[in-house]
């Protein structure tokens, strides 16, 4: 659970709120009017929060490359082509 604090008294207080958070382990959040504004958090946390992100956004990018590689190829639909005047067909790779 984070500790908040208004930032009127963050600002006064700096220099303690980074020990807190160092030292101690906390995260503290910032708040004006109530509403969070910032975080603060140890550079050992932020690491951690970074890499998992990278992970998830690395995973979700190999499943919509799974996805999309699973539909294959789509051909166009009857008179298409001539519709929109394509020239060239792709048949896909040759076979020797």
């Amino acid at each position: 659970m984070a500790y908040e604090i208004p930032v009127t008294q963050a600002r006064a207080e700096l220099a303690d709120l980074i020990n807190r958070v160092v030292y101690g382990g906390e995260r503290v959040v910032v708040t004006r009017h109530g509403k969070p504004l910032v975080a603060l958090v140890s550079a050992a946390d932020l690491e951690r929060l970074e890499s998992a992100g990278a992970e998830r956004e690395a995973a979700a990018e190999e499943q919509v490359i799974s996805s999309v590689s699973s539909l294959g190829s789509l051909g166009s639909a009857p008179g298409e082509q001539g519709r929109f005047g394509l020239a060239a067909r792709h048949e896909g790779p040759e076979v020797r």
